[in-house]
């Protein structure tokens, strides 16, 4: 069964027309596939033939372990994307981004090719000026409503920011990692394991906590 109606691939599409530049979808899967697998790689092969700036590529967590630790994967399923000149991103989504979260996954697509929003300039320059590196895990629900926008912050932060990574963790497909990070509500924000948000928060209370580390 299809993972898009005609319905959805139509909306899908007419978002993905923002597009700019190619991006390069990066799915990291396993010979014997997780359900969670199974579902994600169905996932992005459907939507990457949705627009033809979209570009496809898939690996074995196992056999391409290099690759991963390349990019920085480190449990499966896991998405990466890349821009038009193949540079990593630092933009991840461990688990099946779909529920609410395809929003946050078509952002992105479209904030790597090339086509962001203008910040202010104040946050443009306080998220130039991080030069220490910072991970930040997100832990979403796919039923939340408030998850996207927390995604989309720290993935913006990661993109225009080398020294910052920022991966969408989807709470049930890892539950060990809920559990290791006490995840009681989402959206849950962790960076660099020290400070935590929990809810919904504007993109200046995640630079505020990382002016903490």
């Amino acid at each position: 069964m299809p993972v898009f109606n005609d319905s959805n691939r139509e909306k899908i599409q007419d978002f993905l027309n923002d597009m700019k530049n190619d991006v390069t979808i990066v799915f990291f899967t396993q010979e014997m596939e997780c359900e969670a697998c199974s579902q994600t790689r169905q996932f992005v092969t459907e939507l990457s033939e949705l627009h033809n700036k979209l570009n496809l590529k898939i690996y074995d967590f196992v056999k391409d372990e290099e690759k991963a630790k390349e990019l920085g994967l480190e449990q499966i399923p896991a998405i990466t994307l890349l821009t038009q000149e193949n540079r990593a991103t630092g933009i991840k989504f461990y688990g099946l981004p779909g529920g609410y979260e395809i929003n946050s996954f078509l952002t992105a697509l479209v904030e790597v090719s090339g086509n962001q929003k203008t910040l202010n300039k104040d946050l443009q320059s306080r998220i130039n000026k991080i030069n220490k590196n910072i991970d930040i895990k997100i832990f979403v629900t796919l039923s939340c409503p408030y998850c996207p926008n927390a995604v989309i912050d720290a993935h913006r932060l990661a993109l225009d920011n080398k020294n910052i990574s920022a991966a969408m963790i989807e709470s049930s497909t890892f539950p060990h990692l809920a559990n290791k990070y006490n995840v009681t509500g989402v959206p849950k924000v962790i960076i660099n394991d020290k400070e935590e948000l929990t809810g919904a928060q504007p993109l200046e209370k995640i630079l505020d906590a990382i002016d903490k580390i």
